[in-house]
């Protein structure tokens, strides 16, 4: 904290401070940023390389980057009310109503809101503990499952009608992805998420290890091991259909 404060990133009347992502995850490297999440009543000027656009009431969302000891630290501002606003997005009416799962959240606001399951509380444990157990009890598990799963479907059918068009190639890449977004879900439907950065994936299901889907089954397909080039359809019809059965064992709530 004392860093912080000497690098003028912290509002005088915070409520809370988060070390997120990969820093608080404990997957940080050598060439790692450090993220930080600060929420106070009030947004502070705008003070760094940008400002977040999101679809709430205030709208923006302030950020400052500074070097310290050649590492960037990007600090992001929220308000209390934002954090509010965006908790009462994924309520279990509005997922019920049937909202699409794909327009629900910002994908800025879906990163706040994944991070608070995994951030380093530096300051306002209290405020961080409580706004955790409310996204617990909220719909959001089930709408990012839902969004990925959906996802998942829709490059399943992408590569159905490459395939039938004879573009093995980009059938390929699409049952790749499904993969992906049906392997984001099963890990969603977890609770273990951020599909949104998809070069953590592995580390995630490391972190996971599903009973439904071994590592080295996982990684098989990942890394499109035994596909081939001249000869790609067995491997694209052996992908969707590892993509459809996996979907049958994801739970959504």
């Amino acid at each position: 904290m004392g860093t912080l404060a000497e690098h003028g990133a912290l509002p005088a009347e915070h409520i809370a401070v988060c070390a997120v992502g990969s820093l608080a995850r404990g997957w940080a490297n050598s060439s790692s940023d450090y993220d930080f999440n600060v929420v106070a009543d009030r947004v502070p000027q705008a003070t760094g390389s940008r400002t977040i656009r999101v679809p709430l009431r205030t709208p923006s969302v302030p950020t400052r980057v500074v070097q310290v000891d050649g590492r960037r630290w990007e600090f992001k501002y929220w308000t209390n009310t934002q954090v509010s606003e965006m908790l009462a997005k994924v309520s279990w009416d509005r997922f019920e109503s049937g909202r699409s799962p794909t327009d629900v959240l910002a994908e800025d606001e879906e990163l706040f809101l994944e991070r608070l399951t995994t951030c380093v509380a530096l300051d306002g444990a209290e405020w961080v503990a409580r706004r955790s157990a409310q996204l617990a009890d909220s719909a959001f598990r089930a709408f990012v499952t839902t969004r990925s799963l959906a996802a998942a479907d829709n490059r399943v059918a992408d590569a159905l009608g490459q395939l039938a068009a004879g573009d093995h190639l980009s059938a390929a890449l699409s049952a790749r992805q499904a993969w992906g977004h049906v392997v984001d879900a099963l890990l969603e439907s977890r609770g273990n998420y951020g599909s949104r950065i998809p070069k953590w994936r592995a580390r995630r299901f490391q972190e996971t290890s599903p009973d439904e889907l071994r590592l080295s089954e996982y990684w098989a397909i990942e890394t499109m091991s035994g596909y081939e080039q001249d000869e790609p359809v067995p491997w694209i019809q052996d992908t969707i259909s590892a993509c459809r059965g996996l979907a049958l064992d994801i739970e959504v709530r």
